[in-house]
């Protein structure tokens, strides 16, 4: 295994474990400047996350840490990018569906990707240049990577045609654009349905099988995607830009994602 990638999947257990800690306590929930939420899950899982990573000689974008300005960020050829709890609005609702990202890219595109959920102590992690992505269904958050070896099978995305296509949608953000691209795949003569998760576990439904077509017509960071564009790109499924028509692309001067379609090449 990748150095990296293992250095990333230790993080994200143990970070995991750090947030199922404050999942059974009656936490507080802040508010920060730009709106979303930040519990003490965050932070601990930020703080753990960042010991591991940097140990590693590459910078780190994370949602909780300062960003570093553009005319320095411009210089690195691989980076971390990180989002410590992502669907923190899931974690206050408790339904599980919250997950650690850890990514790690190189000339914007994503090489390495770890999406933990510690609620249900599932893993997926994948890295691209070796095509392989896998899933292991963990007994506990304190595991050995040879443990999270023999647990883990070999991610399948599904590859027939057929007349159902099956469309991920958010919990949150099912808005008209969404609406609108369903519409037009049952214009195509297509049936749909629509299967709901939060957080990353949405890319993690196509690359394992379970969903077709991920459109994503709300806004996203580059840290709710990284991880999972790189599990799906490790199986041939693209995260196609809808402004370039392109793979998404990191470490941009703007961390904001446009909007973007997650399905099968």
């Amino acid at each position: 295994m990748d150095k990296y990638l293992q250095i990333a999947i230790e993080a994200s257990l143990e970070a995991g474990k750090a947030i199922m800690d404050v999942y059974n306590t009656a936490f507080e929930v802040e508010i920060k400047d730009d709106k979303s939420p930040l519990t003490e899950a965050d932070k601990r899982a930020n703080t753990i996350i960042n010991s591991y990573l940097e140990k590693t000689e590459f910078p780190i974008i994370s949602e909780e840490n300062k960003q570093t300005d553009f005319q320095k960020r411009n210089q690195w050829t691989t980076c971390w990018v990180v989002d410590p709890v992502d669907g923190t609005k899931e974690f206050i609702k408790r339904n599980g569906e919250f997950t650690v990202n850890i990514a790690l890219v190189t000339n914007g595109v994503p090489q390495l990707g770890v999406i933990y959920v510690p609620a249900t102590k599932i893993l997926y992690f994948a890295d691209v240049n070796k095509k392989q992505a896998f899933k292991a269904e963990l007994e506990m958050h304190n595991i050995s990577i040879n443990t999270v070896l023999k647990n883990a099978n070999s991610l399948q995305p599904n590859k027939t045609d057929s007349n159902l296509v099956r469309v991920v949608g958010s919990r949150s953000h099912m808005n008209s654009d969404t609406l609108e691209f369903i519409k037009s795949l049952r214009t195509k003569g297509k049936k749909t349905e629509i299967v709901s998760k939060g957080s990353s576990l949405k890319f993690c439904l196509i690359a394992e099988g379970l969903a077709d077509v991920y459109p994503r017509f709300a806004p996203t960071m580059e840290w709710d995607t990284a991880a999972g564009q790189a599990i799906c790109n490790a199986v041939d499924i693209e995260v196609i830009s809808q402004e370039t028509s392109q793979p998404l692309l990191y470490n941009k001067e703007n961390l904001l994602n446009p909007w973007f379609i997650v399905s099968i090449k």
